[in-house]
């Protein structure tokens, strides 16, 4: 590990983890083996990556994320607070790749909002917006914005449902049986109206 990278005191980083300069590990953050940091990358407090993540260069992880094992991030990929990353699910970053092409001046961004969860094995096309507490099945192929609290599965990925910000499908009665939180449908909008 490189001495310029600022790791908190309190973050547990495994002894075969490598983090590239200049990146920031927040407190209570946990790189579990073979993780690998790249450049530029911050990733917040009380985040957890699991074996053979990667992450960067100039990838942003918001603070409470969990990325399981075999995640790759790639620059401009953000994470806000508290969003899942299941195993092996996957993040392009360009749209037309070629071996014999470098097209690193095409990347495009991917931001997944507050609370997201991308379940395993999805993919996540590149230059796209998940929303707020969405939900992206397993297996699922996103290839257009999702709206915020919507249950995505297929390939390509189709809106099949609403969840709550517990992760809960929700019924006709929007209604999280979970919580008891309402959430009413406005133009095709999904928003909270009440808390329990």
């Amino acid at each position: 590990m490189s001495e310029a990278a600022r790791i908190h005191p309190d973050a547990v980083v495994h002894e075969s983890v490598y983090v590239d300069a200049p990146a920031t590990i927040g407190a209570n953050t946990k790189l579990w083996h073979f993780v690998h940091i790249l450049a530029h990358t911050h990733i917040g407090a009380n985040c957890s990556l699991g074996q053979n993540v990667m992450a960067g260069p100039s990838v942003t992880i918001g603070d409470g994320c969990k990325i399981q094992n075999n995640v790759a991030l790639y620059k401009g990929v953000t994470l806000e607070q508290d969003v899942f990353c299941g195993p092996s699910c996957v993040f392009t970053n360009v749209l037309t790749p070629r071996a014999h092409l470098e097209r690193k001046n095409e990347f495009s961004d991917t931001l997944v909002k507050r609370g997201a969860t991308i379940g395993a094995n999805a993919t996540i096309v590149c230059g796209n917006t998940l929303g707020t507490y969405c939900m992206i099945a397993a297996g699922a192929v996103v290839t257009k914005d999702v709206p915020d609290f919507a249950l995505m599965a297929g390939v390509p990925a189709r809106q099949i449902g609403w969840v709550s910000r517990s992760g809960d499908r929700l019924g006709d009665d929007l209604m999280c049986p979970r919580t008891g939180e309402h959430y009413e449908e406005r133009g095709g909008v999904l928003i909270l109206v009440a808390t329990s």
